[in-house]
């Protein structure tokens, strides 16, 4: 750890005392515990989003698309549908609109990381995304992780909206306590290693290091994950809080899964059992249902920044399909004509 990261700590420990603020001291005291119940580290990957910079807000970039996409051409369709209704709905100016869908059009022809339109930067951004874990598991929510003010189980209710959403991406604004700046520290210099790694990743990942070596932790997620062998694979998309994350499991055994996989009535009032026993049970983190194992854990993020700003997709970055027109032809004028 270089001298300047341990000075940050120790300014970020100078702070915590000087506010005297209860609540911070124990999700910091939290913190210290779960990294000695959790000292290991489990990998998922990469994940993406979009980020935006807008002279007019401020000079920073932030999150417009929230970082948690498994593929970046996932964030580009997003992009490009988020530019698309800006030109349909939010000008009546024709310059300003051409502007905007010649960034559509870009994104429909080309895998692109970046487009500009009316001054404003727009980047597919990338992130890792990680779990603490032990011999036995991941590291399920801690006491001090935020919860919903109205706790709801409603599948038609809204979720939590991202803490992603405008987040700064500012490498040098204080982020958490000491044990947050820690684990930045030492996140400056994580590369991926071992044989299960491809070299190209490998090569990739030690070359990000150089090129973008400071770190943003992103807000942290919570999400579901289900045994498989020896470890754990997500099954559902991560969610803001460890509620969210359990009503969406729940959302999964009561509803989703039997109609998306044409459960039959017995095997259907099997997972409903579970759900209701589960939901009962108001802040569990596990759910058993026919011989499967479920958890919510909490999911953190690390995103890398470099002198423009943060890392876009690496050239080992895997995507499953390729750009594609999404919407249909808006012409200058506002009018919207659908294709044959």
């Amino acid at each position: 750890m270089t001298h300047d990261w341990q000075q940050q700590i120790h300014v970020l420990h100078e702070e915590l005392v000087r506010r005297d603020d209860p609540a911070a001291r124990v999700r910091e005291a939290d913190a210290v515990d779960a990294s000695l119940r959790y000292p290991g580290f489990a990998l998922r990957g990469p994940v993406f989003g979009v980020a935006v910079r807008d002279p007019a807000v401020g000079p920073e970039w932030r999150v417009l698309k929230p970082v948690v996409n498994g593929m970046p051409q996932m964030c580009r369709d997003s992009l490009n549908t988020h530019l698309w209704f800006r030109a349909k709905d939010d000008t009546d100016d024709p310059g300003v609109r051409a502007e905007l869908l010649a960034a559509v059009d870009r994104l429909s022809r080309e895998p692109v990381n970046e487009v500009e339109a009316c001054g404003v930067r727009y980047r597919i951004v990338r992130g890792d995304e990680f779990t603490r874990c032990d011999d036995h598991g991941l590291e399920p929510p801690r006491p001090t992780d935020p919860e919903p003010a109205e706790r709801t189980w409603n599948v038609r209710d809204d979720h939590t909206p991202s803490p992603d959403l405008d987040l700064v991406l500012d490498a040098d604004l204080p982020q958490g306590g000491p044990m947050a700046g820690a684990l930045r520290a030492w996140l400056r210099s994580f590369a991926y290693r071992g044989v299960r790694f491809p070299a190209a990743v490998r090569g990739d990942s030690e070359r990000a290091v150089r090129s973008h070596p400071d770190v943003v932790l992103l807000p942290t997620c919570f999400g579901v994950v289900e045994r498989e062998g020896t470890g754990w694979e997500p099954s559902l998309a991560v969610q803001a809080t460890p509620h969210d994350a359990r009503r969406v499991l729940y959302d999964a055994m009561a509803e989703m899964w039997p109609m998306l996989y044409r459960f039959d009535d017995a095997k259907t009032a099997v997972y409903a059992k579970a759900a209701e026993e589960f939901r009962a049970l108001e802040r569990a983190d596990e759910a058993r249902v026919a011989g499967r194992v479920f958890r919510v854990c909490r999911v953190e993020r690390m995103l890398r920044m470099g002198p423009d700003g943060p890392e876009t997709p690496r050239p080992s970055d895997v995507d499953e399909y390729g750009p594609m027109k999404i919407h249909p032809t808006l012409l200058p004028d506002g009018t919207v004509v659908f294709d044959e």
